[in-house]
C-alpha cells in the first residue's frame, strides 16, 4: 500500500479510515508505522478536508481502542495469552518481562512514559492487563501518553506538510 493509497482512503472514507489504520497500527498489526500514519492525518487536515483537533481525537480514539483491546486480551487471557505470545515472538520476552515489573513498580506514570517510546508503546498494554492494573488508572495514563504521541505526529503533518513525509520516508 502506498502514500497515494492510503490519502485515497482518507478522501473517500475521511475519519473512518485514519480511525481504521490507527487502530490497526495500536494493535501491532502490520501495516504503516505511526511515523507515517499520524502526519498524513495532519497533511489532511491541514488541506482542509478535517479540522485538526477532530483529526487528532480520531487519532487519540482509535489508539485508546486498540490499547484497551491489548489491555483486554492481557486481562481475560493473562498468562495463557502471554505464554502464547511470547513463543511466537520470543524475541520480545525480555522486553514483556521487564515491562511488567516496570509496570508494577512505576504504575500508571510507567504506562504514560511507555505511550512515548516506540514499539514498547503499543506492547506495554498487554503486560498492564497481565498485571491486572485498574482499569481507569491504565485508561487515563494511557490517553495521556497517546495523546501527547499522536499531536506531535499529527501536529508535525499539520504544521510541515509534506516535508514531514520526507523526513520520515
Amino acid at each position: 500500500m502506498t502514500l497515494d493509497i492510503l490519502m485515497q482512503y482518507f478522501t473517500r472514507y475521511g475519519g473512518i479510515a485514519i480511525f481504521v489504520i490507527v487502530l490497526l497500527e495500536y494493535l501491532n498489526l502490520p501495516g504503516f508505522p505511526a511515523g507515517v500514519i499520524m502526519p498524513l492525518a495532519g497533511i489532511w487536515a491541514a488541506k482542509g478536508n478535517i479540522a485538526f483537533l477532530p483529526a487528532l481525537l480520531i487519532t487519540v480514539a482509535a489508539g485508546l481502542t486498540g490499547s484497551l483491546i491489548l489491555y483486554y486480551l492481557g486481562y481475560k487471557g493473562g498468562e495463557l495469552f502471554l505464554q502464547k505470545y511470547l513463543n511466537k515472538f520470543p524475541k520480545q520476552r525480555p522486553v514483556i518481562e521487564e515491562k511488567l515489573a516496570w509496570i508494577r513498580q512505576r504504575g500508571s506514570i510507567g504506562i504514560f512514559f511507555s505511550k512515548l517510546i516506540p514499539m514498547i508503546r503499543t506492547l506495554v498494554s498487554i503486560p498492564a492487563g497481565v498485571s491486572k492494573m485498574n482499569l481507569i488508572q491504565y485508561t487515563v495514563s494511557s490517553t495521556l501518553g497517546i495523546f501527547v504521541w499522536n499531536l506531535f505526529f499529527v501536529g508535525a503533518g499539520y504544521f510541515m506538510g509534506d516535508a514531514v513525509l520526507n523526513y520520515f520516508m
